[in-house]
């Protein structure tokens, strides 16, 4: 299986989610995974990649179909729930970015 979301041609938009994590899980990877299915169910909901390195930084990239979607997104309850824990339980930093995606492309594969 792809690590990479399969994506339309653009354009389309794209979240950001640098992170560097607290100590300690309090709940966390329950949450990322209803997260990640709950996202998925969202109408205009394109893909995800994410990422984590061993010290806690982690890079989550949710596409999205327009700006209308990524933010209905933002404000579904649970999501809402989960930033909050985000603030005040899991990490302690993070940036979110915002871009609108205008051209894509690939590099070789298989190697």
């Amino acid at each position: 299986m792809s690590r990479f979301a399969p994506l339309p041609d653009p354009p389309y938009y794209a979240v950001i989610f640098t992170a560097l994590r607290s100590a300690g899980d309090h709940g966390y990877d329950a949450m990322a995974e209803d997260m990640g299915d709950l996202a998925a169910q969202q109408p205009g909901y394109l893909g995800v990649e994410s990422t984590r390195d061993a010290d806690g930084l982690g890079i989550t990239v949710s596409y999205w179909q327009d700006e209308t979607s990524l933010k209905a997104w933002k404000d579904v309850s649970t999501h809402l729930l989960a930033q909050k824990l985000g603030k005040t339980r899991w990490y302690d930093h993070y940036t979110v970015r915002i871009a609108k995606v205008e051209r894509a492309y690939e590099g070789p594969t298989g190697r």
